[in-house]
């Protein structure tokens, strides 16, 4: 049984183990790194861009493993998913068979889709290439799609899929609850309805192409166990795929709010269940006169709120779980209770000289005011490059401070063709009843909130061309009494920046 020399070892090729095993590389150019991963595809980042002090914007490019390997003499990818650790030995399996011992593992593993049902072909989980594959798939020939879920992937699909009905179902009374509130959902929900703007189909990220997991099976390659995940899509996932049904339109989609799924039947189950089905609403009078379905659907969803609804498929995407499992056997590992492995300000799990970045981990030190832990891209990135310096210091046994990057929660990202910008408590997250909002609002091109307490800026949302990120940013970061600037803050006729050069 073959079995390497002991290596810094990170287990997870997206994104926080990627970072991470690069780091490492750079840091100990003559000691061995090993990245595991389930994939032949790893994520790197590329276009890096620092836009502010705490604001980061990047891409996500998927990488044969190889062009990894070229970059870095030491890095050895190896594509195997991790079956076991043995943590007292500091050793652990993968499923090819190969132990492998560590100095240090940094685990990187990501997060599994929390599907509404396991086991049902008609409800897909979005995920990582291989499902966002098989989703394109099904949508070519649907005429109807159930979104179940109000996290970024829904919101991106809700937004993107053409020539198709969407029945959209979330618990919340707005869409994007994750993100922001009700007045910047109102803001977006126009964008729902009517044609999409044109956007350049040029894509600059090199596309990697790789057999799908189906075509690798017919070919006599390893059957990969059900699930079994690559690492999770890119922000820009959606680039590259073809998410236009059948029929000839833009925009379909019914909300459904404040309901769950409560019931899933296949096309023979809701025939002898001897219930009726919806038809898809397609104005204000079908709330009062309900239309029923005629059509027979593949498989019929039953909401909370009495209402059910037939269509081709359902797409599952009501948030993700850490993906632990295989750490946990035999090992003492604290647990949080969102499932992930607790890490310290170090980025070390309880268990000795094992850590933990990205989705996998629950950060669980004493966090600065106005940060908040979102399993979101740049949070993966920051851990796993993080990380990597907590081992390097923990090595060679120098002090090391949390990173700067924990200080401010700080995100951009894009929703229905719109920039957003997410700063500190941009939710009033844990603030208390004491917080207060501003806001400012110009249909169809700006929605500017920001969250105050004790005169203080806490937090901001920002939709649109704004101008203001890195203004924002400061004023959050400095918590300069802002009392005596009153409402000018949003004043639209003020250059607010000229205040705070």
């Amino acid at each position: 049984m073959a079995e390497s020399a002991a290596a810094l070892v990170v287990a997870g090729g997206g994104i926080a183990g990627v970072t991470c095993a690069e780091q490492l590389a750079l840091l100990f150019p003559s000691r061995p790194v090993l990245l595991l991963t389930a994939s032949p595809l790893v994520k790197a980042v590329t276009n890096f861009r620092q836009l502010s002090r705490a604001l980061e914007e990047f891409q996500v490019e998927e990488q044969a493993s190889t062009v990894l390997e070229s970059r870095h003499a030491n890095i050895q990818v190896i594509q195997s998913t991790v079956r076991r650790l043995e943590s007292a030995e500091h050793r652990l399996w993968t499923d090819d068979g190969q132990q492998h011992r560590y100095e240090k593992l940094c685990v990187c593993t990501g997060a599994r889709p929390k599907l509404i049902s396991d086991g049902n072909p008609h409800v897909l989980g979005i995920r990582d290439t291989d499902s966002a594959w098989e989703f394109q798939k099904h949508l070519t020939q649907a005429r109807r799609v159930a979104i179940v879920g109000n996290g970024g992937i829904a919101l991106e699909l809700a937004y993107e899929i053409e020539g198709c009905e969407v029945i959209w179902a979330i618990k919340d009374k707005a869409i994007g609850n994750t993100f922001f509130d009700a007045g910047a959902a109102e803001f977006l929900i126009p964008q729902l309805v009517g044609e999409k703007p044109e956007v350049p189909v040029a894509c600059k990220r090199t596309k990697y192409t790789m057999e799908r997991k189906s075509e690798r099976e017919q070919k006599g390659g390893r059957q990969g166990d059900a699930t079994e995940l690559g690492s999770a899509l890119g922000p820009d996932w959606h680039e590259g795929l073809k998410l236009k049904a059948a029929k000839d339109f833009s925009h379909r989609v019914h909300l459904e709010t404040l309901c769950e799924v409560k019931k899933i039947y296949v096309h023979e189950e809701f025939k002898q269940l001897g219930e009726v089905s919806l038809a898809f609403p397609n104005g204000e009078n079908d709330e009062k006169n309900t239309k029923l379905d005629l059509e027979m659907w593949p498989v019929y969803i039953e909401l909370t709120n009495g209402k059910i609804y037939g269509c081709d498929f359902i797409v599952s995407a009501t948030g993700v779980l850490p993906n632990v499992q295989p750490f946990l056997s035999g090992n003492d590992f604290a647990v949080a209770e969102d499932g992930g492995l607790k890490v310290d300000d170090h980025m070390r799990t309880s268990t000795a000289d094992v850590y933990a970045a990205g989705d996998v981990c629950t950060a669980s030190w004493k966090h600065s005011p106005l940060w908040q832990q979102m399993r979101l891209w740049t949070q993966a990135r920051q851990m796993g490059w993080y990380a990597a310096k907590c081992i390097a210091a923990d090595i060679c046994g120098e002090p090391i401070e949390l990173d700067f990057c924990f200080e401010l929660f700080a995100h951009v990202t894009k929703f229905f063709n719109y920039k957003v910008v997410l700063l500190g408590k941009f939710n009033g997250q844990g603030l208390g009843s004491d917080h207060y909002l501003m806001l400012r609002c110009t249909k169809g091109c700006e929605y500017v909130k920001v969250v105050m307490q004790n005169g203080r800026m806490m937090g901001a949302v920002l939709l649109g061309e704004t101008d203001l990120d890195e203004t924002f940013e400061n004023l959050i970061l400095n918590q300069m009494d802002l009392s005596a600037y009153g409402e000018d803050l949003l004043d639209p006729n003020i250059d607010i920046e000229d205040y705070f050069d």
